[in-house]
């Protein structure tokens, strides 16, 4: 500590590296390939060569690895019913983003009691990752740390870049970089340009400084991600309309960039009310169901029970319900993917 350097640091703790991480948790052959055919069937679906529409449905955000295993069972099993129409990747975040202040997630805080045991953090999250995977269910996140990438990246089939940081030009190299494909949020005001930018940023070479699986600080010159694509979340109003699909489109085709598109039922398209995810998804597998093509993906925030609950100390939690955003429960949830699978199929039909 000197009077210039580290002044309102008040502790640096040892960081794992994500090589020992990745051997003490290996990833077999078999979690590797559910991820690769994730990846490949959602890159597929983003070029317009398969009609199915993928979906990352799943809590929130994780906060106990026994409920999302509950959760992933579940999801696993629907997933391979509605697999000809729907590709259905869980929804397993660890990173939360805060306004202001709260609890940073599974990784950041897994103990939920601020005592940032980040370490057992990474492991639990990466536990859970194979877990997921070896059931045949391929998992997305989003990526908010520079860093833990490095950590989970090689299980994770598809990622987001928040609302808040699709205009952070390192999160847009990242993205340049990851191996899986990305959607980007629009902003929080509802501007749909800063995620056509992110995009057209993201599919280029990018040089930044980072760290290798060893640890160690180094240069990454990426390729550019080609499979990126905008998630509609709403903004100052509701952005899942056709005349909002339309709009974002003639932006995407004036940025050069293809027309296609995700929404997000949840945040602030249902006005952050849970259960009218259920009327968003309705609405949008409508424009599916009468020939829309440009709609390929959607998100659901899901749990196995409805709501949210507050993270109070010494006070039990209830099982199945998010600690952060509101989610729909288990039933809910099955009936919507469903409908959405049958939108699906009319869709087919009507151009068969």
């Amino acid at each position: 500590m000197t009077s210039v350097d580290d002044v309102h640091i008040s502790s640096v703790r040892p960081l794992i590296t994500p090589a020992l991480l990745r051997e003490a948790l290996p990833a077999s052959t078999a979690h590797l390939a559910v991820v690769t055919q994730a990846r490949a069937g959602i890159a597929r679906i983003l070029r317009g060569e398969d009609d199915r529409v993928f979906v990352i449905v799943g809590p929130c955000s994780i906060h106990d690895h026994d409920q999302a295993m509950d959760y992933a069972r579940r999801l696993q099993a629907l997933a391979t019913t509605l697999s000809p129409d729907l590709l259905v990747v869980m929804r397993v975040y660890f990173e939360k983003p805060r306004t202001t202040v709260g609890w940073k997630g599974y990784i950041n805080d897994p103990h939920l009691d601020g005592s940032f045991a980040m370490n057992e953090g990474l492991h639990h999250a990466r536990r859970l990752l194979l877990d997921i995977a070896a059931l045949g269910l391929p998992a997305g996140t989003e990526f908010l740390d520079l860093l833990s990438p490095q950590f989970i990246a090689d299980l994770i089939a598809w990622g987001a870049i928040g609302a808040r940081t699709t205009e952070s030009q390192s999160h847009r190299q990242l993205a340049s970089g990851l191996s899986c494909p990305i959607g980007f949020k629009n902003g929080t005001d509802g501007n749909i340009k800063v995620a056509a930018d992110a995009i057209t940023a993201a599919s280029n070479a990018h040089a930044f400084m980072g760290m290798t699986n060893m640890g160690q600080a180094a240069i990454f010159e990426t390729r550019g991600n080609p499979d990126c694509h905008v998630i509609l979340r709403g903004g100052k109003a509701p952005n899942y309309s056709a005349a909002d699909v339309a709009a974002t489109v003639q932006v995407l085709e004036k940025g050069g960039l293809a027309p296609r598109l995700m929404v997000d039922t949840s945040h602030a398209n249902s006005s952050k009310q849970h259960q009218k995810q259920i009327e968003v998804a309705a609405d949008v597998g409508g424009q599916i169901a009468g020939g829309d093509r440009h709609i390929v993906g959607l998100m659901v925030e899901s749990h196995i029970n409805a709501g949210r609950q507050d993270l109070v100390p010494g006070q039990p939690l209830q099982y199945g319900v998010s600690i952060t955003d509101a989610c729909l429960n288990w039933a809910d949830t099955e009936a919507l993917l469903k409908q959405l699978a049958a939108d699906v199929r009319t869709r087919r039909a009507s151009t068969t």
